[in-house]
């Protein structure tokens, strides 16, 4: 006997499969929420698996906070339902480059880390289709982002990301398919023919269109090439979307910037606009609160994995860290800890966030390994703050409110900004150094969360840059909020899918015959 749930109703799935990482599938699954809650549907986001560092805070059904991936978060805001747990049920946050930590329906389980993965996947599985069905029970559509590719052969009798979740959205209702190529790098026909020859056979049937993303040029020069691919494959192409640099949403692993290893840009800021460079440690992670200072006008935005890169940076971030202590290691490896040292010696601002604030203090303490091999270092020592590991796992959202900031920050002053908590570790005060140090943010429940010395400022919030306020007093420019992002999403599909498709595909219109 089956113990999942019977969906009392027929629930229609939208699947965005891609032939490769970074095709797009994460902002076209954004897009396609807004376009189906333009159209009056009670419509969700689902991505069974998701391996990314980057989280944000939702509420668990017993009680307390949880965590989901920031795209599907993301993705619930633009479909303008809460978002869930259920929305993304396993959550892969990389630790090194053999471990990550495992968090099910929200909550770390540091048991599942150490099984082996076929053995895992088996239990995962299960809880994401019970999450899947517990969706569908309360939407009319689903919109499912895939994770890589759907033709991985080797992994297809395990993979439940995709292949496993488009069974479990046939089991419930009407379910159609959307594949994915990034053509701005080659071999875009070639990618999308052989990843549809290779889905498995009940499968395939499901495929109702082709997607030609991130292309530039004349469209008109791709013929024959879509009609040569429908013929080959039977799939038609729906949409051939353009390049488009500024669309304000983060990529899912929340490089909006060059990717990890790229070189800069070669142009060198304008004269008279604000540098701003983000410390790009191996283990960074909550970067999609950064995407904010991308829209900014005059503002050059700069990621940072060299000491020569903070030279004429007139504010330096240190981001957040899945692993404190050995990217605080890499920081002293590169040079940077030295140049910053500099850098604050000028009088110029420094903004640590969560692990950066932890790598800022006098040092963090970690007997047991929590955060990664046991014992305790020395920080950078330009915050009076130490931190302790503890195997508690603070996950919460709140409003933070800036208190007696002075000097470099004083434009921050009773300044209210809304935010999360995602973080191991308790960070105390240590004796001040001078009058120059002092506790500077406070949350609702009288909680301290930020200091500042001088122009260093530490914060365990995040979300300080996602607010408007924080973004005009900081830099004199107001951005686009998300829903001016999500709406934008959306004009795009509509704009370039084929007349009359999104309707189809989304159920607001029957299939022609």
């Amino acid at each position: 006997m089956s113990n999942h749930k019977t969906v009392s109703h027929k629930t229609r799935t939208l699947i965005v499969w891609g032939c490769t990482s970074g095709a797009g599938k994460s902002w076209l699954a954004t897009a396609l929420c807004r376009a189906a809650a333009r159209r009056g549907l009670r419509v969700a986001p689902f991505k069974a698996q998701n391996m990314s560092n980057n989280a944000r805070v939702v509420a668990l059904q017993a009680g307390g906070y949880g965590e989901i991936g920031s795209a599907q978060y993301l993705q619930a805001l633009a479909a303008r339902v809460a978002p869930s747990v259920h929305m993304n049920p396993v959550l892969l946050k990389p630790e090194s480059d053999t471990a990550s930590q495992v968090v099910l329906c929200g909550v770390a389980q540091p048991a599942l880390k150490g099984l082996p993965w076929r053995d895992r996947s088996l239990l995962l599985a299960k809880a994401a289709q019970a999450s899947f069905e517990t969706l569908a029970q309360q939407h009319e559509l689903i919109v499912v982002e895939g994770a890589g590719s759907p033709a991985e052969i080797n992994l297809a009798a395990h993979d439940y990301v995709n292949l496993g979740t488009a069974r479990w959205a046939a089991a419930c209702g009407p379910t159609q398919a959307l594949l994915v190529a990034n053509i701005d790098q080659g071999g875009a026909f070639a990618h999308l023919y052989g990843t549809t020859q290779l889905l498995p056979d009940d499968l395939r049937p499901l495929l109702a269109g082709h997607v030609l993303n991130m292309f530039r040029g004349d469209a008109d020069l791709l013929a024959p090439g879509p009609a040569q691919l429908r013929a080959l494959t039977g799939v038609p192409v729906l949409a051939v979307v353009p390049r488009v640099f500024d669309h304000g949403l983060p990529e899912e692993d929340g490089w909006f910037g060059p990717a990890p290893g790229a070189a800069e840009p070669s142009q060198s800021p304008a004269n008279g606009c604000t540098v701003v460079a983000i410390v790009a440690y191996p283990r960074i992670s909550n970067l999609d609160e950064f995407a904010p200072l991308a829209r900014v006008p005059g503002l050059h935005l700069r990621w940072a994995r060299s000491a020569a890169q903070l030279q004429g940076a007139d504010v330096v971030i240190l981001p957040g860290s899945k692993q404190v202590s050995g990217d605080l290691l890499w920081l002293r490896e590169q040079g940077v800890d030295t140049a910053l040292a500099a850098h604050v010696r000028a009088g110029r601002r420094v903004l640590g966030i969560c692990g950066g604030l932890q790598m800022l203090g006098q040092g963090l303490h970690d007997p047991a390994g929590f955060d990664g091999a046991a014992g305790s270092c020395t920080g950078l020592g330009l915050l009076p703050v130490q931190t302790h590991f503890q195997a508690r796992k603070e996950v919460r959202p709140g409003r933070f409110v800036f208190g007696a900031v002075q000097g470099a920050w004083a434009e921050l002053q009773g300044l209210p900004f809304e935010g999360y908590e995602i973080h191991h570790g308790d960070v105390v005060a240590s004796a001040p150094t001078d009058a120059n140090a002092g506790a500077v943010l406070t949350d609702t429940q009288g909680r301290t969360l930020g200091w500042q010395h001088g122009a260093v400022l530490g914060l365990l919030a995040h979300g300080m840059l996602e607010s408007p306020q924080v973004m005009l007093r900081l830099f004199g420019a107001a951005v686009p909020d998300l829903d001016h992002t999500f709406e934008r999403l959306a004009d795009l599909a509509e704009a370039h899918f084929v007349p009359g498709s999104l309707d189809m595909l989304l159920g607001v219109a029957q299939p022609q015959a």
